[in-house]
């Protein structure tokens, strides 16, 4: 464990969220990818290692853990520039999707790329060891789907080979695990909102309440309801219901009313959420509104989510606070909000600052796994202590 990295990662839908080290890096790549040549066409090959490795990451992966084994990929901002780019679709189980596994590996590499010093080299090999903490869906931990993921992830070694990447070409990182550990979404979320990064309590208030914690996501939505400081297991659900249907069907309006193609669903999202100019895009250089496309597909499904609510709440009548969460949380909050004013008014919060809310799930996995790694360390030191007596 002494020489193992800390790696924290929410692969969501829209992107992946990593944190790293003693939280002395972190990453943010969109959730992408597209099948890729070895030797991909660049403009000005020697003015590569002058641009940021996370605009132009284009890597070969081996691992055991995938189903299309050693394949080439353009990963995140690369990928969105590609005719042939992938995103995660409605309906489809994060734990199962090979796209899940080669984004972890991607930041993971990146990562080890960064911080080569704190692990062995030889040649352009990085052996890097990390202890993992990630997630999953409510629905799919569920099912018992974690437990075939994590045994996909341990016991073996990824090789992430980084191809034209700039400043990393050439360099090849084994990644092995020292530990994984797969936490429900839900359960996260509430260690994150009463714990800080020293596993202190720090909302008293909230933590012996009852309260429901509503995760949107991409491709689907979490409620968790807590009671007695945990998830209780049998009444949360999750729900094939995510923010990326309609982020595509945005998409596709705006391509069949304006004649505009937007790269990705990262694209809408930024018209939506967009500070100055918000729902306005441009069309032959004249600033184009986009709010009766948006407002109209956005509303529909906020109406859906709030519905998820309403029967949640009825089922848990007690409950005190539903906390809304997540990428989806964030462009939906005005229209949920408006809603509930409108209707039934309950007691519901947003997290004001958008990346508090985006992050919380990285913030969470890496209290969880940050405080297993200190207890792990603790369990150990005696036992080194007593190896090193008997060699004396």
């Amino acid at each position: 464990m002494t020489n193992s990295r800390i790696a924290a990662i929410d692969v969501g839908n829209d992107s992946l969220k990593g944190m790293f080290g003693k939280m002395d890096a972190e990453v943010n790549i969109p959730n992408v990818i597209a099948r890729d040549v070895e030797d991909r066409p660049i403009i000005g090959i020697e003015e590569l290692d002058t641009q940021d490795p996370l605009d132009g990451i284009h890597i070969r992966v081996h691992s055991p853990a995938l189903k299309d084994n050693n394949a080439i990929y353009r990963v995140g901002n690369l990928a969105t520039k590609s005719n042939n780019s992938t995103e995660l679709d409605p309906g489809s189980s994060k734990s199962e999707e090979d796209q899940t596994l080669v984004m972890l590996f991607a930041s993971i590499a990146l990562d080890a790329a960064r911080h080569e010093s704190d692990f062995k080299k030889n040649n352009n090999v990085i052996e890097a060891n990390y202890t993992l903490g990630t997630g999953l869906p409510l629905r799919e931990v569920k099912e018992g789907k974690d437990v075939g993921y994590r045994s996909r992830l341990l016991g073996s070694v990824h090789q992430v080979e980084f191809l034209v990447t700039p400043r990393y070409q050439g360099i090849k990182v084994n990644i092995k695990f020292d530990e994984v550990k797969v936490y429900p979404e839900g359960f996260a979320a509430f260690i994150n909102l009463v714990m800080d990064n020293n596993s202190n309590i720090i909302n008293k208030d909230l933590i012996d309440k009852r309260i429901l914690i509503q995760d949107i996501g991409g491709l689907s939505t979490d409620i968790a309801v807590i009671k007695d400081r945990k998830v209780d297991d049998d009444k949360a659900q999750g729900f094939n219901l995510g923010v990326s249907e309609s982020l595509e069907l945005i998409r596709e309006e705006i391509r069949s009313k304006h004649g505009i193609e937007l790269d990705s669903r990262r694209d809408v999202v930024e018209i939506i959420t967009k500070k100055n100019d918000r729902n306005h895009i441009m069309v032959k250089g004249s600033r184009t509104s986009v709010h009766d496309i948006v407002d109209r597909i956005m509303l529909e499904l906020a109406k859906k989510q709030y519905r998820h609510l309403r029967n949640m709440w009825q089922k848990n009548s007690q409950t005190e606070i539903c906390y809304f969460i997540g990428g989806g949380s964030s462009v939906l909050k005005e229209y949920i909000k408006t809603l509930n004013n409108n209707l039934d008014g309950y007691n519901i919060d947003f997290f004001e600052d958008e990346k508090e809310s985006i992050w919380m799930m990285a913030n969470a996995y890496y209290k969880l796994i940050a405080d297993f790694s200190r207890k792990t360390q603790k369990q150990q030191a005696p036992k080194e202590e007593q190896k090193l007596a008997k060699t004396k």
